[in-house]
């Protein structure tokens, strides 16, 4: 996908939470206490280039800019391909195993455990910082293995996945009555069912979100850019489209990391500088949904 990279000036950036100077915003994970940065970096479709070594190194790229702008979150699937494979390789060619808080995914109806062995070995990580039951398949087998995995220490964190909207009523009841870490949904200015439900109840429950498809895998951004940037987005330093969106998803106190998907160096930097532009209020985020909902 392509998209216009028009970085807002560094006089308009303006941290969030980061309490040290240059480090990315930060928000904590109620559950540990940990905090993680507010930009992450998903790998669906983009890290999925197989043994293609130019296509390989130009992820390792985009891997070694996400670590220098203070990204530290990556998230991956069993089902993303050789997405896990590339990972690996760039946190080995990058020196950045140490660096990272790897995110993952049990999709399987079968041996889970075997599967995310599997997947460690990819990655070559000593253990997951996260894993997640991928959109709740086979949940009451993997959960509880995921569960027990956390009390030897072999997890960190243990979460469950949704997107483009599905299950979304199983996913509340399982955050009702389990005791999760994370939950992983889609949201952004279009996609705002969980709103209703899903992120409040994350809050009162103590548990984090990370938000995927924040542009529709590139459909939002392609239709947004038939249209000019408003000229109000300078109010708070947005200075294209695609801050503007991550600017609106991140003002909802629930939102806890935002992992869009990119294979583009320009296109990370622009989304890690979105962390750092100023909150915006609800007056300003009400006026981005209903004027991309008018276009």
């Amino acid at each position: 996908m392509r998209r216009r990279s028009l970085l807002a000036s560094p006089a308009l950036l303006a941290p969030l939470l980061a309490s040290a100077q240059g480090a990315l915003p930060a928000r904590r994970i109620p559950s540990s206490g940990e905090t993680v940065p507010v930009i992450g970096l998903g790998t669906w479709i983009t890290f999925n280039v197989g043994q293609d070594p130019p296509e390989r190194a130009r992820c390792i790229q985009v891997m070694k800019a996400f670590f220098e702008g203070g990204g530290r979150v990556i998230d991956s699937s069993p089902m993303y391909g050789s997405s896990q494979g590339v990972v690996g390789e760039g946190l080995a060619r990058l020196g950045a195993t140490g660096r990272v808080f790897s995110a993952e995914k049990v999709w399987t109806s079968g041996d889970g455990a075997a599967q995310i062995e599997a997947t460690r070995r990819l990655w070559g990580v000593p253990r997951f910082d996260l894993m997640q039951v991928h959109n709740l398949l086979a949940i009451e087998r993997q959960l509880p293995l995921l569960m027990e995995m956390k009390a030897r220490g072999e997890v960190r964190h243990v979460g469950i996945t949704t997107s483009e909207g599905r299950r979304h009523a199983e996913i509340a009841q399982t955050l009702r009555t389990r005791k999760l870490d994370f939950v992983q949904l889609s949201y952004n200015p279009v996609d705002r069912e969980a709103e209703s439900v899903l992120l409040p109840l994350a809050a009162d429950r103590g548990v984090a979100v990370l938000v995927n498809r924040p542009f529709q895998e590139g459909a939002l951004l392609r239709r947004l850019q038939r249209h000019p940037l408003p000229a109000w987005a300078a109010d708070s330093g947005a200075a294209s489209w695609a801050q503007l969106v991550l600017q609106f998803i991140l003002a909802h106190p629930a939102v806890t990391c935002i992992i869009p998907a990119t294979g583009n160096v320009a296109h990370v930097r622009e989304n890690l500088a979105a962390a750092r532009l100023p909150a915006l209020t609800a007056a300003q985020r009400q006026r981005i949904a209903s004027h991309i909902a008018s276009l």
